[in-house]
């Protein structure tokens, strides 16, 4: 393992320090939710292929030896790569990697939580945008609620150490279901994150019509004396609360807020291996050159560094400029 004097630091030019990686293992998806690809995974002519495990070895590599520490493994669905759990093992294997997740639509996760665990994967978040049924079938495309209720369960008998929730706020769709869920995270003692619905370039109407301000949650946590909590090593970007009994968190990423960008930690390859700077930036930069042998790894860790100097202050979706991204499912949301 590298020594800290050995350690490089992946940092941009407004002193924000990047720890956190989230790396797409494809864009296929086989849910077909309201927000993201309510009309299905349709594969866009002349794609190249995703990354082999040997490319995301030494790319993941790279970051470690510039500090970073945490990768999360998204998609699409993460899971339906048929290379899934030897990418797992083969990130959670490098030196410098303290902490493998994923984010999962919790598909077959209760047959598949132990071998997720034995893998090396430690933390797990599962999309559950209701606790009603036919909502989730609604929302989803798939009547499987009852199904990933049961994975959760896995999962926290499979040993893995952090299971969270993750609900998109959907004005008009489940925005009545808070209280609901408040007490669901009370009473099983999870954490739950609820995320705005973010404008992309295929969802404008959608948008309009359907995003909530964080507010609307954090009002609501405030006035039954939930507690604003301090953020801990290696976050994500959410603004989380504990309840006044001690059992479950309720947090909110909320990118419409003021700063939501100031305290950004992580860095985006989609499964192609472009590196995209920011969720809603423009097209991503092609990193695949530099990760075809292992000797190439010091010219690789040099471009990281030029590129991440770059990054700009933050999004322009204020503006209602959601960069280049086509979806949610594209660069792993």
């Amino acid at each position: 393992m590298s020594s800290t004097a050995d350690l490089q630091t992946l940092a941009d030019s407004h002193g924000r320090r990047f720890e956190y990686l989230r790396l797409s293992l494809t864009d296929v998806c086989n849910f077909r939710c309201s927000y993201c690809l309510p009309d299905g995974y349709s594969k866009a002519k002349g794609t190249p292929t995703n990354l082999a495990v040997d490319e995301i070895q030494r790319l993941v590599s790279a970051f470690a030896k510039l500090g970073l520490w945490k990768v999360r493994l998204t998609g699409g669905e993460p899971t339906l790569r048929q290379e899934f759990l030897e990418i797992a093992r083969a990130v959670s294997g490098i030196d410098g990697i303290r902490q493998v997740a994923v984010t999962t639509n919790g598909y077959r996760l209760v047959e598949r939580a132990q071998s997720y665990a034995d893998a090396g994967i430690r933390a797990i978040n599962v999309s559950m945008d209701s606790l009603k049924p036919e909502r989730f079938r609604s929302i989803t495309g798939h009547n499987r609620l009852s199904e990933i209720l049961r994975g959760i369960e896995a999962c926290k008998q499979a040993g893995i150490a952090s299971v969270k929730l993750n609900s998109v706020l959907l004005s008009g769709l489940n925005d009545d279901e808070l209280d609901d869920f408040i007490a669901f995270v009370s009473e099983q003692d999870l954490t739950l994150r609820f995320i705005e619905v973010m404008r992309t370039n295929d969802n404008p109407a959608f948008f309009t019509a359907h995003h909530l301000p964080g507010t609307f949650v954090t009002a609501r946590l405030e006035s039954l004396g939930w507690q604003k909590q301090m953020r801990s090593e290696g976050a994500g970007p959410a603004i989380e609360y504990a309840s006044p009994q001690g059992s479950g968190r309720i947090g909110i990423i909320a990118p419409y807020s003021k700063d939501f960008c100031a305290s950004c930690n992580r860095l985006r390859v989609s499964a192609t291996g472009k590196l995209h700077l920011c969720l809603f930036g423009d097209a991503g930069i092609d990193l695949r050159p530099l990760l075809q042998r292992d000797g190439q790894a010091k010219e690789l860790i040099e471009r990281l560094q030029r590129l991440v100097m770059t990054k700009a202050p933050a999004h322009l979706l204020h503006q209602g400029n959601s960069g280049a991204t086509p979806h949610l499912a594209s660069i792993g949301g």
